[in-house]
C-alpha cells in the first residue's frame, strides 16, 4: 500500500522544488545585469578593418625570401649528390667482393685441389715405405742389415724427390694463379678445363666492364660533389665572408685601421665571388675628400683593375674574372719604383710601371669594401657601382709581397685566411657591415 502511494508523491514534490526554483532566478534576474543597453542608448560602431592583416612585402623581403629558399635548394641538392655517392660507393664495394669471391675463390680452389692431392700421394709413398721396411724386418736375416740398410737409403731418396717435385709443381700453380686467375687450372690437360678457363675469362672480363662503368659514373658524381662544394665552402681555410646580398647604393662595409695608412708602398688582397658584373665594381676604395680615388680595386665584366693616386693610373688584367666563381685577387704598389703590379690566382696578371712615382698615400681617408667611399659624389652612392657576392680575407701590408707569398695567399686549399696584414688583418680589423651587408660563417 506504500509503495504505491510512493512514486505520486515524489513527482509531487520534484515539481513544487522546479517552481520554486524558477521563482528565484525571475526575482533576482533583473538585479544581476547592470549593464543593459537602454533603448536610449547607441551601440558604437566597430571597426571593420580586419585586426590581423598585414602590409604586403617589400621587394627586400621578397629577395631575402628568394636568397632563403635558393639556400634550401642548394643544401637539398647536396644531401642528394652525398646520397648518390654513397649508392655508388656500397654498389662499387659488392662488385669488388663478388669478383674477390669469383675469381679468388676459384685459385685457391685450385691451390687447395692440388694441396690435398700432393698430401694423399706423398702419404701413399710413406705407407708404403713403412710395410716394406716392416716386411724385411721380419724375413731378412743379421747378416743382409746392410742390405736393408742401402734400400732403406734408396727409399728415401725417391721419397725426398717426390717431395721436391710435388712442391715445385706446388709453387708454380700459386705464382700463376696470382699472375692470372684461373690459370693453375691450366695444369690439367683434359678438353674441359680449357673451356672452363674461357668462361672465367669471358666471365672476369664482362665483371671488369661492369666495374669500369661503375667507376665512371662515381668519377662523375665526385666531381659534381666536388665542384658544389668548392662553390659552397669558403676558400684557403676561411671561417666567414661579408656577404653582398643584392646590388644597392646604400650597401657596403667600413673597415677602421688601428693605425693610418700613410703608405709608401704597399700590398691588397682579398678572396671575391662576384654574383654580376657589369662595366665598374668597386670592391676596395680608400680616399679622402681631396682625392676620393687613392686606392681602387674593381671589376669590369671579366677584367680586374687597380689604380693608385687616380683613375689615370690604371692597372687592368682582362679574363680574369668569371661571375660565380672564387678568384684571389691582390694589387701592389710601390712609390719608389713606381711599379702597380695585378695578381689573379697568384699569378702576375699584368703590371704598369710610372705609377704615382714618389707618391705617398695620405692618411685620414676612410676605407670601404662593396661601394665607392663616401667622398665621392658628393655623398650620393652609385648603385652601378655597388658589388653584389661574397668577399672574404682582405688583408693590406705596408709593404709588398714576395711571388711566394701571394701564390701561398692563393692556394684554394691551403690556410691563406689565417695570414693577417700588417695595416688591414682579416678577423682583427674592425669592419661594420651597412645597408643589408652581413657577416656568414
Amino acid at each position: 500500500m506504500f509503495l504505491w502511494r510512493f512514486p505520486p508523491a515524489v513527482c509531487v514534490l520534484t515539481v513544487c522544488l522546479a517552481l520554486d526554483y524558477r521563482d528565484d532566478i525571475d526575482v533576482n534576474y533583473g538585479d544581476i545585469y547592470y549593464n543593459e543597453i537602454t533603448e536610449n542608448e547607441k551601440a558604437e560602431p566597430t571597426p571593420s578593418s580586419a585586426p590581423c592583416s598585414s602590409p604586403d612585402p617589400s621587394k627586400w623581403d621578397k629577395m631575402f625570401s628568394m636568397l632563403e629558399n635558393s639556400q634550401m635548394r642548394e643544401n637539398m641538392l647536396l644531401q642528394y649528390a652525398d646520397d648518390i655517392v654513397k649508392v655508388e660507393m656500397g654498389s662499387l664495394r659488392s662488385e669488388m667482393l663478388r669478383f674477390v669471391a669469383q675469381y679468388g675463390g676459384s685459385c685457391g680452389a685450385a691451390v687447395e685441389t692440388a694441396g690435398r692431392r700432393i698430401a694423399v700421394q706423398l702419404e701413399g709413398r710413406l705407407r708404403e715405405t713403412l710395410d716394406c721396411l716392416k716386411l724385411r724386418d721380419l724375413t731378412s736375416a743379421a747378416g743382409n742389415s746392410a742390405g736393408n740398410s742401402n734400400h732403406l737409403e734408396a727409399m728415401l731418396q725417391q721419397l725426398l724427390s717426390a717431395s721436391r717435385t710435388h712442391a715445385s709443381r706446388l709453387a708454380k700453380l700459386e705464382s700463376s694463379c696470382l699472375r692470372s686467375a684461373g690459370v693453375g687450372m691450366g695444369m690439367n690437360a683434359k678438353t674441359g678445363a680449357v673451356e672452363q678457363h674461357d668462361q672465367q675469362e669471358k666471365s672476369r672480363e664482362a665483371a671488369m666492364d661492369e666495374l669500369l662503368v661503375a667507376l665512371q659514373g662515381v668519377r662523375a658524381d665526385l666531381n659534381e660533389v666536388i665542384k658544389s662544394s668548392r662553390q659552397r665552402h669558403l676558400p684557403a681555410g676561411c671561417e666567414m665572408a661579408l656577404f653582398f646580398p643584392a646590388r644597392s647604393p646604400h650597401m657596403h662595409t667600413v673597415v677602421m685601421p688601428e693605425a693610418p695608412l700613410s703608405l709608401s708602398s704597399f700590398t691588397i688582397c682579398m678572396w671575391v665571388k662576384s654574383t654580376a658584373v657589369f662595366n665598374k665594381t668597386v670592391l676596395f676604395s680608400y680616399g679622402n675628400r681631396r682625392n676620393p680615388y687613392e686606392i681602387q680595386l674593381l671589376l669590369s665584366q671579366t677584367s680586374a683593375l687597380f689604380t693608385v693616386g687616380g683613375e689615370a693610373h690604371l692597372v687592368e688584367a682582362q679574363g680574369a674574372v668569371q661571375p660565380g666563381e672564387w678568384i684571389h685577387l691582390c694589387g701592389t704598389w710601390s712609390s719608389e719604383q713606381g711599379l702597380a703590379t695585378l695578381w689573379a690566382d697568384g699569378k702576375r696578371a699584368a703590371s704598369t710601371p710610372g705609377v704615382a712615382e714618389g707618391h705617398v698615400l695620405p692618411d685620414g681617408g676612410s676605407l670601404w669594401l662593396g661601394q665607392e667611399n663616401s667622398f665621392s659624389y658628393n655623398e650620393v652612392h652609385n648603385l652601378k657601382l655597388a658589388f653584389a657576392g661574397k668577399m672574404t680575407g682582405v688583408n693590406v701590408w705596408d709593404r709588398v709581397l714576395l711571388e711566394e707569398e701571394i701564390s701561398q695567399l692563393a692556394l684554394r686549399e691551403g690556410k691563406g685566411c689565417q695570414q693577417h696584414g700588417s695595416k688591414v688583418a682579416w678577423g682583427l680589423t674592425e669592419m661594420v657591415p651597412e645597408g643589408g651587408a652581413q657577416f656568414i660563417f
